[in-house]
């Protein structure tokens, strides 16, 4: 059972049960699964990207493939999936009859077209049908409805701006997300476009284009359809750096609504997002793996985190961490060097072998004890030996004018 902290609060004018958005992605794309999701407690959906009843729709299976321990978790999950086998027409009718069952939730559909009747017309349907929120995919990399073909929407400043516009004349008062790519020259210039198309806020970001692996006896890549394979649009906890750095630079930058989604794994994953600029997380590989129960690890974990901080709302944790984003050129010069725990150490001798290999060879290794020491001379902290170290018992000692701040490494491994 989860804490009791009220986790509510409004965002771009719908109230939220709670920060938590499953996001348009398999989850999403059946009526009976949408349900699921709702009453498990997800305090939203954005249904599956929808399209015009005249698109076709070629979706190619298997389309899934990963990378990582797949009995532990998915590090990176791939797929060449691309929008929802079901076009407007059914999307609106589940659209009106998820606001009848969960009048209180957020019901959100996404959608992608290709000409400006097409987006507009989509906009219309779905505002009839009572939609709260409408999600444009302008960064879905394993297709393109974009201006030029292989590119997404997403990518041009000039296309990104003229079709938001497009989008929100059609929503009017419907609040608009715009989903965006990290793929670009300057993430700060598409965002600026946005804020000037007027649109409501941005869906930072999507999945990143990849191959995800190939088959080294047979040389296939992964998934394999027949022997051949495409680029994949990878999801999970590997894309999470990718996703922080975007919403901060757009955070940093340009005074607009964000909407976190990719590489979100637990509600720490989710404090992070939050704590550089997005108002609320959209999860996809999270429950794929692990079940639509998961919301309730992610409201107990938010609950506890926001007490112990002393937080009211999970508004209260929005943007604090960017006061602590420098240039590199702006970082002070402490010294520092290595401090091994004892008491924790293993003797796995792995900083041992990284330093030894791999940094500056300040680490010095007792055979008979099976124990390391540090040879605070020649180490200058870099941090090599923390990053190896499977129990957390190395973090990095530093000193500036008389002042001493112990940076070390949090959570599993």
């Amino acid at each position: 059972m989860y804490r009791e902290h009220d986790l509510s609060y409004d965002f771009l004018g719908i109230h939220l049960e709670n920060p938590f958005i499953l996001s348009a992605a398999p989850p999403t794309d059946e009526l009976d699964m949408a349900i699921d999701g709702l009453k498990a407690g997800w305090a939203g959906v954005v249904l599956k990207t929808t399209s015009v009843e005249s698109n076709p729709v070629n979706l190619k299976y298997p389309m899934m493939s990963s990378f990582g321990t797949a009995a532990h978790k998915l590090w990176g999950l791939g797929n060449i999936d691309l929008i929802s086998q079901y076009h407007i027409g059914e999307i609106c009718e589940r659209v009106t009859a998820l606001k009848r069952m969960f009048p209180t939730k957020m019901i959100a559909a996404s959608i992608m077209g290709s000409r400006k009747e097409d987006w507009q017309s989509l906009v219309w349907q779905l505002k009839k049908a009572g939609v709260d929120l409408v999600e444009c995919s302008f960064s879905c990399p394993q297709g393109s409805m974009g201006e030029a073909a292989g590119r997404m929407l997403a990518q041009s400043v000039e296309a990104t701006e003229k079709v938001a516009r497009w989008v929100k004349e059609a929503a009017e008062e419907t609040p608009v997300l715009i989903k965006i790519t990290p793929q670009v020259t300057d993430i700060v210039e598409i965002a600026r476009a946005l804020n000037r198309a007027g649109v409501d806020g941005v869906t930072a970001s999507n999945s990143v284009p990849a191959l995800i692996g190939v088959d080294v006896e047979t040389l296939e890549p992964r998934p394999s359809l027949f022997g051949e394979g495409a680029y994949s649009g990878m999801t999970g906890m590997a894309i999470k750096p990718l996703t922080l750095r975007t919403i901060a630079e757009i955070a940093r930058n340009v005074d607009i609504t964000i909407s976190g989604n990719g590489g979100a794994y637990s509600w720490s994953d989710a404090v992070e997002l939050m704590a550089v600029g997005a108002s609320n997380v959209q999860f996809c590989t999270l429950p794929m793996h692990h079940g639509f129960g998961t919301i309730r690890d992610l409201k107990s974990g938010l609950a506890d985190y926001l007490d112990r901080k002393g937080c009211a709302s999970p508004l209260d944790i929005v943007g604090k961490a960017l006061k602590n984003i420098k240039g590199q050129e702006e970082l002070v010069a402490p010294c520092s060097h290595s401090d091994i725990d004892l008491d924790k150490c293993i003797g796995c001798g792995n900083c041992f072998r990284a330093c030894s290999d791999g940094a500056h060879r300040a680490i010095l290794w007792d055979a008979e004890k099976r124990q390391p020491s540090v040879d605070a001379e020649k180490c200058p902290g870099c941090g090599q030996c923390m990053q190896v170290c499977p129990v957390n018992a190395i973090r990095m000692k530093e000193e500036l004018d008389g002042k001493v701040h112990y940076f070390e490494f949090k959570g599993a491994r």
